[in-house]
């Protein structure tokens, strides 16, 4: 058997990490969407109230200064002050959990790759722009199916997303602000430019379907190469899990289908243009994925009407697996 379910204690560390950092987030989003700073200045002999607009001190006026800009400007300064205060102590509480987290030996995602997702979903940016597809997933499917998934490796020295917007928009934020809101030393791999690496030689790989390539806006980057492989894992109901990070913090990970997911590794596995040397971790991981599932992600049924979902050059896989798959209770 693949798969080891989680302790009582294990479970409970895991709901609360996800608790602490949704309200840790919810605090840093609103504090980094309120204005930079608002300041009074006088000009000329008269106040006047401006909004500073970044850390280089860039003002715009909001006009003369008169009591109804006097009292946005003091509730801006206590609303502030009351964010700051409550960021504070959530960032307290999530260290506490990531501590016991990381205590109880629970799956932990690498330090870099924690750095992006927590970028990135404070800037709202995964989940709607972006998930996580390569072997880093395996992270979030075991939390999902509360357990280890053994005999299929879950560490990287790299990490994959994949773009899933649909259509470009200009206003939201882009990829390449993502990574360098991460670690400003990220810059484009000009030998490979679907890959980005920071100044540790940390490496990032940027996937996208066919369908969502329109979804980046021409001058983001890094720019994916279209995979047809990627079409499937778009299929399904994504998993959403926070996950604890090794340098002590929290992240939030969106991962596709683990159904879909398994089935693209085990195709391939036996893809002729696939590094041979990767070949032997995709098999592991379908396999033990799909027996994860079978076994306690219920919730993702594996029976005849997801068979029928697949397309025909998946059901071998299935079919395969299938014939072998473990008991269960």
């Amino acid at each position: 058997m693949n798969f080891k379910p989680f302790s009582d204690e294990q479970a409970r560390v895991i709901v609360n990490l996800e608790q602490t950092y949704q309200v840790w987030m919810e605090a840093l989003r609103a504090l980094n969407e309120m204005p930079y700073n608002m300041r009074i200045k006088e000009v000329s002999g008269r106040e006047y109230l401006y909004e500073v607009t970044d850390r280089r001190g860039s003002m715009k006026s909001k006009g003369p200064l008169d009591q109804e800009k006097q009292a946005e400007f003091d509730d801006y300064k206590a609303e502030k002050a009351e964010l700051k205060e409550r960021l504070s102590g959530s960032k307290d509480a999530l260290k506490e959990q990531a501590s016991l987290y990381r205590a109880l030996r629970l799956p932990m995602l690498p330090a870099e790759a924690g750095k992006i997702l927590r970028e990135a979903d404070r800037l709202r940016f995964l989940g709607d722009q972006a998930m996580v597809v390569g072997t880093n997933a395996l992270i979030a499917y075991a939390l999902e199916a509360n357990g280890f998934i053994r005999d299929a490796p879950d560490t990287t020295l790299d990490f994959d997303m994949a773009l899933t917007g649909i259509e470009a928009d200009e206003d939201r934020p882009t990829l390449w602000k993502v990574l360098k809101e991460a670690d400003l030393t990220y810059s484009v791999n000009t030998e490979r430019p679907f890959q980005a690496r920071n100044a540790k030689a940390y490496e990032v790989e940027i996937l996208s379907a066919p369908s969502r390539i329109s979804g980046q806006v021409l001058q983001d980057r890094p720019r994916p190469i279209p995979l047809p492989e990627q079409e499937w894992l778009l299929n399904g109901r994504p998993v959403d899990r926070v996950v604890g990070v090794r340098d002590g913090e929290a992240a939030r990970m969106v991962v596709p289908d683990p159904r879909w997911f398994a089935l693209q590794k085990l195709w391939m596995a036996e893809k002729r243009e696939r590094d041979p040397q990767k070949k032997p971790k995709d098999r592991k991981q379908g396999n033990a994925v799909l027996d994860a599932v079978w076994v306690a992600m219920r919730h993702y049924p594996l029976d005849e009407e997801f068979c029928k979902e697949l397309p025909e050059v998946l059901k071998p896989h299935f079919e395969r697996w299938d014939a072998k798959k473990p008991q269960r209770d």
